[in-house]
C-alpha cells in the first residue's frame, strides 16, 4: 500500500545526479544542501515518488528506502556487511521465518537486520557495547519495535563459548573465525550451518584447517562479484568500475 508520508517515516531522497540523502521527517526540520532547501512538511502528506524543489529550484525524488538503501546509508560504527554479500550468505545459510541464529560480530547489524528481515531468530554476541547499541539501534529504525522480540544482544566474547544449545545457525562476522569452531559444534544442532564472513584469504585458510574434520560436510569458500553495465541508447558496455572483492564467505554443514 502507497500511504502517504508521515512525520518519523525514513525517506531517501534523490537528486538529477541521482545522489543519494537519507532523512527522517521531523516537525520543523528542514533538508539542507548546497542546492537549498526545503522544509521536511513538503513532503509530509505526499506519496512515494514526489518530487519536491528547494529553495533554488533543484528537484529531490522522495521514495521510501529499501533495506539495501538502508544499509549503505545508515548510521555505523563498525564497517558493514555490503548488500552484495548479505543476499548470499542468507542464501548460504538457508535463513528462513523461525530459523534460530547465533550471529558473532553484529557491528552496525547491517547482516542482523536483513536475516531478521529474512524472518530468522537472533542472539548476537557483540564485544563492543558502542556497536550493540548501534546494531539495536538501527535495526529498530528500520525495522520497527516488534523485528526487536526476535532479536537479542548480549556483551559477549564467542572466542570464549557459546551458551545458546541446538541453534540452527552459527553466522560470524569476526577476524579469528576459526577459534569458534569448537563453540559451534557444541552449539549447533546435526544439520545446523555455519557461515563466516572474513576479508583476508588468509583467515579462510585457517579457518578451513579447523573445519578439516568428520564433523563437517560440504565445506566451500567463495566470494561474490558486483559489475554493473553502462547502458545508455546505444552505448552498452561494463562500467569501468566494479565493486570486485569485499569478503570470502566460508561455510559448512555440521554433522554432529
Amino acid at each position: 500500500m502507497n500511504k502517504p508520508f508521515a512525520y518519523g517515516d525514513k525517506v531517501l531522497l534523490l537528486d538529477l545526479k541521482q545522489r543519494r540523502y537519507l532523512i527522517t521527517l521531523a516537525d520543523g526540520a528542514e533538508f539542507h544542501t548546497h542546492n537549498g532547501f526545503f522544509a521536511h512538511s513538503e513532503v509530509v502528506g505526499q506519496l512515494e515518488g514526489v518530487v519536491v524543489k528547494s529553495t533554488k529550484g533543484s528537484p529531490y525524488t522522495a521514495l521510501r528506502p529499501t533495506l539495501e538503501d538502508f544499509v549503505v546509508e545508515m548510521p555505523r560504527g563498525a564497517q558493514v556487511i555490503y548488500p552484495k554479500d548479505l543476499a548470499p550468505i542468507c542464501m548460504l545459510a538457508d535463513i528462513g521465518p523461525g530459523v534460530r541464529v547465533l550471529e558473532s560480530g553484529v557491528g552496525s547489524g547491517a547482516l542482523s537486520m536483513t536475516m531478521l528481515r529474512w524472518g530468522a531468530e537472533i542472539v548476537g554476541y557483540e564485544l563492543r557495547e558502542d556497536f550493540a547499541n548501534r546494531a539495536k539501534n538501527n535495526v529498530r529504525s528500520f525495522l520497527g519495535e516488534a523485528a526487536m522480540e526476535r532479536y537479542h544482544v548480549e556483551l559477549r566474547d564467542c572466542y570464549e563459548g557459546i551458551d545458546e544449545r541446538d541453534v540452527d545457525r552459527v553466522v560470524l562476522d569476526l577476524p579469528e573465525p576459526w577459534q569458534v569452531v569448537p563453540h559451534a559444534m557444541e552449539a549447533l544442532r546435526p544439520g545446523g550451518i555455519f557461515i563466516a564472513y572474513t576479508p583476508s584469504i588468509i583467515q579462510v585458510s585457517q579457518l578451513r584447517d579447523a573445519l578439516a574434520s568428520r564433523a563437517w560436510n560440504g565445506t566451500r569458500s567463495l566470494e561474490v562479484l558486483h559489475r554493473g553495465w553502462y547502458v545508455e541508447g546505444h552505448a552498452v558496455r561494463p562500467d569501468h568500475r566494479m565493486v570486485a572483492h569485499t569478503g570470502f564467505l566460508t561455510t559448512a554443514r555440521f554433522l554432529g
